[in-house]
């Protein structure tokens, strides 16, 4: 058997952290098990679909490279083969045309809550063949009337679910257009969806769908429901813990791993280890090992995981990334060499990589100002001297490295008998602007000979006048 997995989102919203979870679960599995990973886009859903929500959630997935092998398929464009089925059932009779009004309805519902009991479909025309004029029919599926289902699920075990409290659902509506249960039964059984690994939300329609699947000689297939993400505070998951577009992320400058890395831990886990590459969650994950209970969110826990991420990556992995953020701040830096250099000057500094670019922009920009703390603080006539005596020197400096830089610096500090930090935080505060900056030779090195010592000058010549 070739495992095949499939991630269904409806184009109702954009795709958030927890679709992005279940996508991660359902790719991992086929890709541990050297299966097919289909991405389908339910959006059956017609007044609530959109384009904007379908672009989206194939740039998430793009950029947390959960590559589909198989799709994008669109269940809009599968009309014709959910009538051809509908069609099918109702020759066989596992289906039957209602003639229900709305009226009807309503009354039903009064009548059964008038009695105690749970509103519900009766099945008044169930076995009534006879059209009623003026009309409008829809397609019921006809569920059986004893019995009970048991859905094997992976993650909750057996779960027993009687027929007398499943009605016979809607499976096309009055204007034709097929119900969102019986599309996916359908799409399952063309699709040969090996493993269905999906929200708990999803799990009291599985009783349904699998007795929809027996009505089609379907093989059914092995079920899987995740626990919910909650917020740190055990409500719901929101906007205000995180739930937000899964690209939201990315503009916030986390990588994709790390955040695939921390939405792997919330639910399954190996041992105690925290830090998994992409690589290593492929050959570790099973479905098996998802927790029943639901995960919670926390946002501080993410992005010292994505710092965790950036310090262990190459420096080339971010390179782009650090390009792109730069780019958003109006920078064009295309020498991927400096590039890298400030990524490992700043990797430890920074929880993401929006924060270590605008923690950079000074690499890129001449100070416009200097920070009047810091200059009333740390500017006087000793650190004047000694910031003249550091030109003259790096004038003469050939090898423009932080090793040689860090030496003359030091130099400079124990021949005039003070303190390293008299002279290195002016120096920062001239080419930087403020005292904040990775270490001073370090900083000089990346910005090379000339536009220090342009900074130092200018500086200087500002401090002075």
């Amino acid at each position: 058997m070739i495992v095949r997995t499939r991630f269904a989102p409806s184009p109702t919203g954009f795709l958030h952290i927890g679709g992005l979870r279940t996508a991660l679960f359902c790719w991992l599995f086929a890709r541990r098990h050297s299966g097919r990973f289909i991405l389908r886009i339910e959006d059956t859903d017609l007044e609530r679909s959109t384009d904007a929500a379908i672009q989206q959630i194939l740039d998430g997935m793009e950029w947390a490279g959960l590559v589909q092998d198989e799709g994008p398929f669109f269940q809009t464009k599968r009309f014709d083969r959910y009538k051809e089925v509908i069609e099918q059932m109702l020759a066989e009779g596992t289906a039957y045309r209602c003639y229900c009004t709305k009226e009807d309805l309503e009354q039903m519902r009064a009548q059964q809550v008038a009695r105690g009991e749970k509103p519900r479909y009766d099945g008044r025309w169930r076995e009534r063949t006879d059209p009623l004029p003026g009309v409008a029919h829809v397609v019921r599926y006809k569920n059986p009337l004893v019995g009970e289902v048991v859905v094997n699920d992976v993650v909750h075990g057996p779960v027993v679910f009687q027929n007398t409290e499943l009605d016979d659902l809607i499976i096309a509506r009055s204007d034709g257009t097929p119900t969102y249960n019986f599309c996916v039964v359908v799409d399952d059984m063309d699709m040969e969806i090996t493993h269905v690994i999906r929200g708990d939300d999803h799990l009291n329609n599985t009783p349904r769908q699998l007795n929809m699947l027996r009505a089609l000689g379907a093989h059914a297939p092995v079920y899987a429901h995740l626990p919910m993400i909650l917020g740190a505070d055990g409500a719901k998951l929101s906007k205000r813990h995180g739930a937000v577009s899964v690209l939201q992320y990315r503009d916030e400058g986390f990588l994709p791993e790390a955040l695939l890395n921390y939405l792997a831990r919330l639910g399954w886990s190996h041992g105690d280890q925290e830090i998994f590459t992409v690589e290593e969650m492929v050959r570790l994950f099973d479905i098996a090992d998802v927790n029943k209970s639901a995960s919670a969110f926390n946002a501080e826990k993410l992005a010292w995981l994505n710092q965790q991420h950036l310090m262990r990556v190459p420096a080339v992995r971010i390179v782009p990334v650090l390009r792109w953020h730069l780019e958003k701040e109006d920078i064009q830096a295309s020498d991927e060499a400096v590039l890298e250099q400030i990524i490992v000057a700043q990797r430890e500094r920074a929880k993401t990589v929006r924060e270590m670019a605008l923690n950079s922009l000074f690499f890129f920009r001449p100070p416009s100002f200097y920070d009047e703390k810091a200059v009333r603080k740390h500017i006087n006539p000793e650190a004047l001297l000694l910031l003249r005596q550091a030109v003259r020197d790096f004038e003469t400096l050939d090898d423009w490295t932080a090793p040689a830089i860090h030496g003359l610096i030091n130099g400079i500090a124990a021949a005039k008998g003070t303190s390293l930090g008299k002279l290195a935080q002016p120096i920062r505060l001239a080419v930087c602007g403020g005292t904040v900056s990775p270490p001073i030779d370090a900083t000089l090195a990346i910005l090379g000979k000339s536009e220090s010592l342009s900074r130092l000058s200018q500086a200087l010549a500002l401090w002075t006048a």
